[in-house]
């Protein structure tokens, strides 16, 4: 599949891309975190963040990072096109810059990004944006939650214990990173309940979408 568009799940899953790759190139260069973060004038906290695909670095972080990694300057202009899309109606998005000459296919990889635990990271992803501009749904997960330490099974009430925490105190970050512990958060959850279904849906067909592949970019004109 072609595409020029992007999506939540795209985005996520370039990012992870991404992240990888730089973490290979920087250990194939024989660089600590150390050095690569005083190179780039980073923190280590903020070169983890990047090397793991998290959002919240700002675009130009990853760019620098590339910048200082040797990645050509077309797949870092690719890059930043889909993780930050020019508004439509901008100047940006009218330019007549010409589109990057290079193809990057986007999928999801069974061995370092298990396709079901994409799926809920964006999930949950979605599903705090979702309870930020509709705080009244949080009642809704709190309640499943509740009936849920109240059902008597001892085996999740560890996690749902935490999950009362992080709905009580807005923590949502534990449970949107890659650490082992924040995926048996995400599969212990009473967030994603709250989504729409036309929501739900539409994630679930980007990853379908995404198990194909998607090629961003187009190849150079012969």
């Amino acid at each position: 599949m072609n595409s020029q568009d992007s999506s939540s799940v795209l985005q996520r899953q370039l990012l992870l891309q991404f992240g990888d790759r730089l973490r290979r190139l920087r250990k194939a260069r024989k660089l600590s975190t150390v050095e690569m973060a005083k190179r780039v004038g980073i923190s280590r906290t903020t070169l983890s963040a990047v090397e793991a695909g998290d959002p919240a670095p700002s675009i130009g972080t990853y760019l620098r990072v590339m910048a200082e990694l040797g990645i050509g300057a077309d797949l870092a202009l690719l890059a930043g096109d889909v993780i930050n899309p020019a508004p439509a109606d901008s100047a940006a998005a009218r330019s007549l810059r010409s589109a990057p000459q290079v193809q990057v296919t986007v999928s999801t990889d069974n061995t370092r990004h298990n396709t079901q635990d994409l799926q809920s990271l964006v999930l949950h992803e979605e599903a705090v944006k979702y309870v930020r501009s509709h705080p009244l749904v949080l009642r809704e997960a709190k309640q499943t939650l509740d009936t849920w330490l109240g059902s008597g099974n001892q085996r999740s009430t560890v996690l749902w214990l935490e999950w009362k925490d992080i709905l009580e105190q807005g923590k949502w970050s534990k449970a949107l990173g890659r650490t082992r512990h924040a995926q048996e958060l995400r599969q212990a959850s009473p967030l994603t309940p709250v989504l729409p279904t036309a929501e739900r849906m539409r994630i679930l067909g980007e990853i379908s979408k995404l198990k194909k592949g998607i090629v961003l970019g187009k190849e150079s004109a012969p």
